[in-house]
């Protein structure tokens, strides 16, 4: 259970628990996936899910109040070239989701530790993440998790 000072957290009483995912719960995974990623279809996602899991270099792990799905993340390895890294393979934050009503409550860091430790145990010495330039809450979040800027990119296009 997630807790602070004795107390639960966020006024939450039920049991937080934080795991690895398993192939029956891509369900909830893709139930949360869709509120961070709204632009994708939910077929679209959960094949896209379901192949990631399949490839045994990414990891989904769930956080659950009492017997609900409430928040999750997602890593995988890059073995192509992260901004300001310097091994290979790199643990990647690729995706992190908690609902409104439990953020601010210690969920996120759970999740990242999780993340992290899969990470370390598949050979990376170093983790990595991104986010919008405009997303503040994302950068207060990486920040206070102990990432440090690598750099700001901005990207360009144009039809041809």
């Amino acid at each position: 259970m997630l807790k602070r000072n004795g107390n639960d957290v966020a006024g939450h009483a039920e049991e937080y628990v934080v795991r690895k995912a398993g192939r029956d719960e891509l369900v909830h995974l893709n139930e949360l996936a869709l509120l961070l990623w709204p632009s994708h279809s939910k077929e679209a996602l959960q094949q896209e899910l379901t192949e990631l899991f399949d490839s045994g270099r990414a990891a989904f792990f769930l956080g659950y109040a009492g017997e609900v799905p409430v928040c999750f993340a997602q890593c995988q390895l890059r073995t192509d070239y992260v901004e300001g890294t310097e091994s290979s393979p790199v643990g990647y934050l690729e995706g992190i989701y908690v609902k409104e009503a439990f953020r601010g409550s210690g969920y996120a860091a759970s999740l990242l530790k999780a993340c992290e430790d899969w990470s370390r145990k598949q050979g990376s010495r170093e983790f990595a993440s991104d986010c919008e330039w405009d997303n503040r809450q994302s950068r207060q979040f990486h920040c206070h998790t102990g990432f440090r800027e690598a750099g700001r990119l901005i990207h360009f296009t144009k039809q041809l």
